[in-house]
């Protein structure tokens, strides 16, 4: 799979052909420097932008040939998503960032409001439910940010830089709930970082650079 970027009249080759397979249950780490690929990988992965060439298949599902309102519904349906800037609203308290999704979902307001009590309780919230995120600390607002991913129980949760603001306590307290979400439910997790101690809890750890993966290795 490749990846090529429009500048001006330029093409960039950003993922210059990558070829993985991701078992469901492993949790994944993608290392590597700054410019390696690993964000656009994980964006491709997760339906955001298309590969230029190539294919991408999650389960049956052959995502890279998806319509746009078809990736829409394959994403609520199968896929959470961590940022490392949370992305919350600042406007909604922590329940209702949580139940948003569900709210494109289609899903009553008792019901979803239910599921994000249920989510924010996995990751410790449950007494902050009705704060808001300038209210919460960093490593609390990144727990909202993944009880969001949960809140639609999905197969599979794509990470980006999860600890990446976050100090070295708050980076290790996110890593061991990420892992026993991954041993509890069998959730895959693919988990873009540059921080080698984050992929320390992964069972597979893959090193890219300059677009290419350069090696990888279980850690099982």
């Amino acid at each position: 799979m490749r990846k090529d970027f429009k500048l001006g009249k330029n093409s960039i080759s950003i993922l210059k052909g990558i070829n993985l397979n991701i078992e469901q249950g492993e949790m994944v780490a993608l290392l590597g420097p700054s410019g390696s690929g690993k964000s656009t990988f994980l964006n491709v992965l997760g339906g955001l932008v298309p590969p230029t060439s190539g294919e991408v298949m999650i389960k049956d599902f052959h995502i890279s040939e998806m319509t746009e309102n078809e990736l829409c519904l394959f994403r609520r349906d199968h896929l959470g998503f961590i940022f490392q800037s949370y992305n919350l609203i600042s406007t909604m308290t922590a329940i209702e960032n949580v139940a948003l999704t569900l709210t494109f979902a289609g899903v009553p307001k008792a019901i979803r409001n239910e599921k994000a009590k249920e989510a924010l309780s996995i990751v410790g919230l449950l007494d902050r439910m009705e704060h808001k995120p300038n209210e919460l600390s960093g490593g609390e607002q990144q727990r909202v940010s993944i009880a969001r991913a949960l809140v639609n129980h999905p197969e599979i949760i794509l990470a980006d830089e999860p600890t990446g603001n976050l100090d070295s306590k708050n980076s290790t307290d996110i890593m061991e709930m990420i892992t026993q979400l991954n041993r509890k439910d069998n959730q895959t997790f693919v988990i873009v970082t540059h921080d080698p101690e984050a992929a320390k809890y992964c069972t597979k750890v893959i090193h890219m650079r300059d677009g290419l993966i350069e090696s990888w290795e279980d850690q099982q």
